[in-house]
């Protein structure tokens, strides 16, 4: 065991001199300045862009609604070259923004259908506006859009689908108008190539979408819209960004129908082209059948009326339809496949049509006479319908399928008949011996023509007689002889000697006729008693002497 001798020195511990306390104090200060300064920061985001036009690292600004939420640090190319990568500060209290919902966009000037925007960035400089979202899944990177979008954050409305066929010119923010009334735009714009369809998606804001039900169609009013067809000329203009761009229409075509029950949010309706098309819609239940017309079908378009004697009952759905198909053994000719609608709701009133119903009264219609006909509808357009009418001394009709749908009997249309008719009179005309008409026309304008010279001759002879100063001295002769007339006839009035002289001379003679009456009777009735006597004595019989 060893002890320490207690005679030995204490042993002395070094002492921490103050002056340690200043650099121990710049290092708690550095390291509290340094948490300080990454707590007061906010997270880092990527934003993933086509290109940085206008993008400067250190001096683009983030912003919302014109307050600066954050800074770029850093641009740069991605790996690929295929694009930029936009590296952004974003200040403290942000992170609540940022999530699967939030947009980016860059502001710059721009010139749209909707006016001028973004000047103020002329002189400023682009900057990057962010749109705060409502989602709750957060997120780092976004990609930031090319346009800025068309409804704000937290915007109250209805989303809806429409579905329309290739060919619809309606774009990303086109009105969505409501009897001229701008009530919602369109925010997303796709194609479907499986399914070939264009999906539109567009939004109705408040208080509008509640005019938005089950009953009402959409469709395309971009432009201006013409029409020519058996209606006439028709001219349809929206609105003036409407008439620049595109857009989208709604409501209920036909004012009787109910308006139903208020659409549910993400319904998906059909985008029509037009009006009509629209109103075509309304009609769901229908009968499919086939013309197959013989005539020229010129003149015949989609959406063209089926009426009978002026009400319309149907819609020409497709012309041609199956062109290519076997046709009938029974046809003489070719003829061309029109396919068309018998729409009974068209006149029924809130009625539910039976289909089946409506098809045996048709095929009863077709034994009795009843016959499709294309008729022109306007002269100035050359538009055709389909007209249904009771043709007297129809053939009897067969029932007959095309492609597996019933075909509607038809007859040729009234200019087809005219058509017939003006070569059944040519060929009448070709037969008619035409030579022989010839000559004997030519005898009869040569006899007609020395009538004529005759004439001629007889009219300058009659001319010359009435420049004969003889007779034309005549009237005045005439003229005396009148007036000498009517002096000697003024002589005999009544009361004068001449009257009385004639008067007279009048009653001597009635006297000398009545006294030779009994004489002319005499020789009325006995010609020769004035050679024989009037009552002879009877004639002697000769006797033989005795």
């Amino acid at each position: 065991m060893t002890t320490t001798p207690s005679n030995a020195a204490p042993e002395r511990r070094p002492k921490l001199s103050p002056v340690w306390l200043i650099p121990l104090g710049a290092l708690l200060i550095g390291l509290w300045l340094a948490f300080d300064h990454w707590t007061s920061q906010g997270p880092t985001v990527v934003l993933k862009m086509t290109d940085a036009e206008g993008i400067e690292a250190g001096k683009t600004s983030v912003k919302t609604r014109n307050v600066q939420v954050g800074q770029v640090e850093e641009v740069a190319l991605s790996e690929d070259l295929s694009h930029t990568l936009v590296t952004v500060r974003m200040q403290q209290d942000t992170a609540r923004m940022l999530n699967d919902k939030t947009r980016f966009w860059v502001v710059k000037p721009r010139i749209g259908r909707e006016g001028i925007s973004g000047l103020g960035t002329v002189l400023s400089g682009a900057y990057i506006e962010l749109q705060p979202g409502d989602g709750k899944k957060e997120k780092r990177r976004f990609q930031v859009e090319e346009k800025p979008p068309i409804t704000e954050a937290g915007a109250r409305g209805l989303y809806l689908t429409l579905n329309a066929r290739p060919g619809s010119s309606v774009a990303t923010g086109d009105p969505v108008t409501y009897r001229n009334l701008t009530v919602g735009r369109v925010v997303d714009t796709e194609f479907l190539a499986a399914e070939k369809i264009i999906r539109h998606r567009i939004f109705i804001e408040e208080p509008y979408d509640v005019l938005v039900t089950e009953s009402v169609r959409f469709w395309n009013v971009s432009g201006v819209t013409l029409q020519l067809d058996s209606g006439g000329f028709k001219v349809g203009v929206q609105s003036m960004e409407t008439l620049i761009g595109g857009g989208i229409t709604f409501g209920v075509p036909d004012q009787d129908m109910p308006a139903g029950a208020p659409a549910k949010p993400d319904s998906e309706f059909e985008l029509y082209a037009d009006e009509e098309a629209a109103r075509r819609g309304l009609f769901d239940q229908y009968l499919e059948y086939v013309m197959l017309v013989q005539d020229s079908v010129r003149g015949l378009r989609r959406g063209a009326p089926v009426e009978y004697r002026g009400v319309r009952l149907g819609t020409v759905e497709q012309v041609p339809w199956h062109f290519t198909a076997d046709q009938p053994e029974t046809l003489t000719r070719f003829a061309i496949p029109v396919l068309i609608r018998i729409e009974p709701q068209r006149i029924l009133e809130d009625e539910e049509a039976d289909l089946d119903e409506w098809r045996r009264r048709l095929d009863r219609m077709f034994d009795h006479g009843l016959r499709a006909t294309l008729k022109s509808g306007n002269l100035l357009t050359g538009a055709l319908f389909v007209d249904l009418n009771f043709q007297r001394n129809a053939e009897p009709f067969e029932q007959a399928r095309f492609e597996g749908v019933q075909v509607f009997p038809s007859t040729t249309g009234g200019l087809a008949q005219l058509e017939s008719q003006v070569a059944e009179l040519m060929d009448k005309v070709n037969s008619l011996p035409l030579e022989q008409i010839g000559d004997k026309l030519d005898r009869n304008l040569a006899a007609s023509e020395s009538t004529l010279k005759a004439f001629a001759g007889t009219a300058e002879r009659l001319q010359q007689l009435l420049e004969d100063p003889a007779v034309a001295g005549m009237p005045e002769r005439l003229n005396d002889t009148l007036s000498a007339l009517e002096k000697t006839l003024a002589g005999l009035e009544p009361g004068s000697d001449a009257y009385r002289q004639l008067s007279g001379t009048l009653q001597r003679m009635e006297q000398l006729l009545r006294d030779a009456e009994p004489l002319m009777r005499t020789l009325k009735e006995h010609p020769n008693a004035l050679i024989f006597s009037t009552d002879p004595e009877p004639d002697y019989e000769p006797k033989a002497a005795r």
